[in-house]
């Protein structure tokens, strides 16, 4: 959900059990402890070390006798307030100690624990968090970043002294659930407020009465079915729930929590959800056929909702998608897919975001095994895949919900927080107590379970901003002011889950990718956690769809502000990643319409067929729709997102069948047969968002951190930048077309198109001669910038057609006459050799007439020992002589 709706077992401790030691045991303790593997190594920073003692013994003098069942002692939460710590010196490096040596434990925990044992106790203030290098400015808040930093330090502590590691923390699902074990299948759930509990399904013909199940002191309910004649007793694909009797002495029936999957009855209307016991035989387990892709330097997000994707209105399947949308996004030239609405929803349009049963995937697209296809089927195109995870909020439904677990008890005994707190007024949803431990075992472990079942490669974070603050960014206007963030508004528990699942998913998969939904602009946030920060890889822009809807609704194009695009385009903390996007799907959602729609309209309906010269309005449209998009990829951050179908240009708006509609699907599917149609104009869209993904697969000028806006002129509507070694010319002035435009550059040499808007592949008028030379003259005294042209030292002149977009990539001269030499030691070797000839040709047709298409190879052009940046352009870039 969008932030834009905000704005828009054996262990017997006793409950709050104390264990007091002395600080000098710890440090003996510490010391003797064996070395952090190397993935905890990379927590050093620079601040104080943090001595942690041994896991001690779980079989203390403190267990609570009579325990059958024991569970793992509590934690209790840790408030907000201010803590100071002991002082004796500054130093530079922190570290954090932990004893490696596994406790043997269970998996049982209840939701508080008071154990000084394993509180911080910190030798040396922490002076120099690694993210005050970053950003001095935040050593105005040093208190808030230390006390938050000792919260996430202890925190992990205790996971690590009484689970063995966080890792081991996060393989909840092999213990709670549905679970094999020799001699039959166990079930256990964590609900302390029930009084009785019985496990109940198709197998048992819905009669707990032989199904009792047992509670242990910390709230977990257990059963053990045995197999029957060798065969499990819940067979395959069979409906479970779990019956509860809660204290006014009331029965009900609930979806298990950690379920894999869950199905409802399409016969009836408005039914509810019920558990499905998901264990397939081996012969109809997927198993995964490819490895996962490398990591890319920049993302390009292809954001897709499965069950919208079929051209036919109804909901799309796993394998349809697989098959027929993969295909379409490789070949755009993006290199990863974000799925929306995989956690499984009882209401639909929802978009995913009120999230019924977090382990289970959308049974609307099909099963959890045709979902593994899927992902291996990305993975066999070179694309990485992200899901949307929403841990944010639950969905408010108890009858197949979370919340159903929910029944009046206190917050240390429940997922959610009680009374307001534990309510978003605005999304009518739950709101987790991520301060709990139960809580913190759900969540981290439902991360390793997406990553380790389904193979994904990542995550987008939904609704970062809600769970950041108490008061979740409703009402509020963000302004950039450091005290914006760090407050008693600033909600630590949260902070502090975030950094564990970023330090938890970096573990388990260093090459990963971790996007965070925020739009209040936290400093911080996209910083690793061992510097103090909370550690996503990347936030969304969020400002700058809202920026262009503002501009496309409110101003005409004579209106519009070059320094102001710019500015909302720049406008970011330049030590930490944005991912940019001119419209996802919150812009199309029903009551607003996508780009085109609003550029276009009606016209779409009549004034798209190439058979017919365009009319001015969507002349206008396609231009400024490959304009935006663009310039939005360019400018605007260091990966790319697009919304599915917004690539060529998707008419109307996005409305899931509702009884507002009757219940239709005809404006909740993509209407794939407009970019089919040759004779229709969305061809011309979808060519440039391919050439424009394509520009970045060649040039990588997404990772360049070289970016440099040389002129927004406000008279002629031109916008002048270098992105990497680019050099991008942005007129967005109506009429004018400028001839002999003089651009300023980095560096000297010759210059020529690598992409152009105006070419008529793009549906363009052709007017950019793409076989010119554009020579560079120095401009004013060289290192003196004040006397250069725009602050840059050359220059060279181009043409400049209205509302076009063209980039300019400089010539290698070496790589020019090497190229040359190639092509006559080829040709010479063509004379007696036909078929390295043909060859030969394949291999130097680099002339690109018509901006940059899929054909285009890189050309090889040998190797320099005495030019490494020659070197890698040469690697990075293909020739376009």
């Amino acid at each position: 959900m969008s932030d834009r709706a905000i704005d828009d077992g054996p262990k017997t401790h006793k409950q709050e059990t104390v264990l007091r030691e002395s600080n000098l045991t710890l440090l003996r303790e510490a010391e003797a402890a064996e070395r952090l593997k190397e993935e905890e190594e990379k927590m050093l920073c620079s601040s104080s070390p943090i001595l942690l003692p041994k896991s001690s013994s779980p079989h203390s003098s403190t267990a609570k006798e009579g325990s059958s069942n024991p569970g793992l002692t509590q934690l209790q939460s840790i408030s907000n307030r201010s803590v100071r710590f002991p002082v004796h010196r500054s130093v530079h490096s922190p570290c954090s100690f932990s004893a490696n040596k596994k406790v043997e434990h269970g998996f049982a925990t209840a939701s508080v624990l008071k154990d000084s044992s394993t509180m911080v106790v910190v030798e040396e203030e922490i002076q120099h968090l690694g993210i005050f290098d970053v950003d001095p400015s935040l050593g105005q808040f040093k208190d808030h970043f230390v006390y938050r930093w000792n919260k996430y330090i202890e925190q992990k502590s205790l996971i690590e002294k009484y689970e063995g590691s966080l890792e081991e923390f996060a393989l909840g699902y092999l213990k709670f659930g549905f679970n094999r074990e020799p001699g039959g299948i166990v079930y256990r759930e964590w609900a302390p407020a029930a009084q009785e509990a019985q496990l109940i399904g198709d197998f048992n013909g819905w009669d707990g009465s032989n199904h009792r199940m047992e509670k242990n002191e910390f709230g977990v309910w257990t059963i053990k079915i045995p197999d029957s004649g060798g065969e499990p007793s819940i067979p395959h694909n069979s409906r479970v729930k779990f019956r509860f009797k809660h204290g006014n002495g009331i029965w009900v029936d609930r979806v298990p929590a950690w379920i894999r999957y869950a199905t409802v009855d399409p016969t009836r209307f408005a039914a509810a959800y019920d558990g499905v016991h998901w264990d397939p035989p081996p012969s109809e387990r997927y198993e995964f056929k490819y490895p996962r892709p490398p990591k890319p330097s920049a993302p390009r997000i292809y954001e897709a909702h499965v069950g919208m994707s079929s051209s036919e209105p109804r909901v799309g399947t796993y394998r349809e998608f697989a098959d027929n949308v993969l295909p379409r996004i490789k070949a755009n030239n993006y290199n990863t897919v974000q799925l929306m609405a995989i956690m499984e929803h009882s209401y639909y349009a929802s978009f995913g975001y009120h999230v019924t049963n977090f382990f289970a995937v959308s049974s609307r697209s099909g099963t959890p095994e045709d979902l593994k296809y899927l992902i291996d089927k990305a993975h066999s195109l070179g694309l990485c895949v992200l899901m949307d995870v929403v841990h944010s909020h639950a969905s408010n439904n108890v009858t197949d919900g979370l919340n159903g677990f929910d029944v009046g008890q206190s917050t240390q005994e429940s997922y959610f927080h009680t009374g307001e707190r534990g309510y978003h007024k605005l999304w009518d949803s739950r709101l987790f107590n991520y301060g709990n431990w139960e809580v913190l075992r759900f969540l981290l472990s439902n991360l390793r379970w997406w990553l380790d079942e389904f193979k994904f490669d990542g995550f987008r974070f939904d609704g970062v901003t809600s769970m950041l603050y108490h008061h979740h960014g409703i009402n509020m206007a963000f302004s950039g002011t450091y005290g914006e963030y760090f407050s008693e508004a600033t909600d630590v528990d949260a902070i502090v889950y975030m950094m564990l699942a970023n330090y938890l998913i970096h573990s388990l998969l260093p090459d990963t990718t971790v996007v965070a939904e925020d739009v209040s602009g936290m400093p911080a946030l996209c910083r690793p956690v061992y510097e103090g920060a909370v550690g996503f890889d990347y936030r969304l822009a969020m400002a700058i769809p809202d920026k262009w809807i503002d501009y496309l609704k409110n101003k005409t194009d004579d209106d519009w502000s070059m320094k102001e695009i710019v500015w909302s385009l720049t406008n970011r903390r330049y030590s930490e990643k944005c991912v940019a996007y001119a419209e996802s799907h919150d812009q199309a959602i029903v009551g607003d319409k996508t780009i085109t729609f609003l550029l276009m309209d009606k016209e779409m309906y009549s004034g798209m067929s190439d058979l017919q010269p365009a009319s001015p309005i969507v002349e206008r449209g396609i231009a400024l729709h490959k304009m935006i998009h663009f310039i939005t990829m360019a400018l605007g951050g260091e990966g790319y997102l697009n919304f599915m179908g917004n690539e060529f240009g998707h008419p109307e708006w996005i409305d899931f069948p509702r009884e507002g509609n009757d219940w239709s699907y005809d404006k909740c599917r993509r209407q794939w047969n407009l970019v089919d149609t040759d004779h229709l104009r969305y061809k011309y869209m979808n060519a440039f968002d391919r050439a424009m993904n394509l520009l970045d697969d060649k040039f990588s000028f997404l990772a360049s951190t070289k970016q440099i806006v040389s002129s927004t002129n406000e008279e002629d509507k031109v916008i002048v930048f270098e992105r990497g070694d680019l050099v991008f010319v942005f007129n967005f002035h109506p009429e004018n077309t400028y001839e002999g435009y003089k651009v300023g550059c980095d560096l000297p040499g010759k210059y020529r198109v690598a992409l152009d808007s105006d070419a008529l592949d793009f549906g363009g008028h052709g007017r950019v001669g793409h076989d010119a030379d554009h020579f560079t003259t120095p401009e004013g005294i060289p290192g003196v910038p004040e006397s250069n042209f725009n602050n840059r030292p050359n220059s060279f002149k181009v043409l400049s057609p209205a509302r076009t977009c063209v980039v300019y990539y400089r010539v290698e001269e070496e790589a020019e006459t090497l190229n040359e030499e190639m092509t006559e030691e080829k040709e010479a070797a063509a004379a007696t050799q036909v078929e390295i000839e043909e060859a030969a040709i394949q291999a130097v047709g680099v002339i690109v007439p018509m901006g940059i298409s899929d054909e285009d190879e890189l050309e090889g052009t040998g190797d320099s020992a005495d030019d490494d940046q020659f070197l890698r352009r040469k690697q990075s870039c293909r020739c376009i002589c």
